[in-house]
C-alpha cells in the first residue's frame, strides 16, 4: 500500500484513533503494516471504506447550498 499514500495516511489517522495504547495493540503502525497485523488490515479496509463514501460524496448535492441571495 506504499504506493497509495493517501490511502495509506488515512490507514494510519484510523489505527491511532482506534488502537491508541499499547493495551489494545502490541506495535505501532509501522510495525503492524510490516507484520500485516490483523489491526492494520482492519485499518486498511476501513479506509478502503472512507474512500469509497467520501469518492460517493462529491456526486451528491450539497443540503446546504448557497444561494445568491444567501452570499
Amino acid at each position: 500500500m506504499q504506493h497509495d499514500l493517501q490511502l495509506r495516511a488515512a490507514a494510519r489517522v484510523i489505527y491511532d484513533a482506534c488502537y491508541p495504547s499499547e493495551e489494545w495493540t502490541p506495535v505501532g503502525f509501522d510495525d503492524a503494516e510490516r507484520f500485516k497485523t490483523v489491526h492494520y488490515r482492519q485499518a486498511v479496509g476501513a479506509a478502503q471504506q472512507a474512500r469509497a463514501v467520501l469518492v460517493d460524496r462529491a456526486d451528491q448535492p450539497s443540503l446546504f447550498t448557497m444561494t445568491p441571495a444567501h452570499a
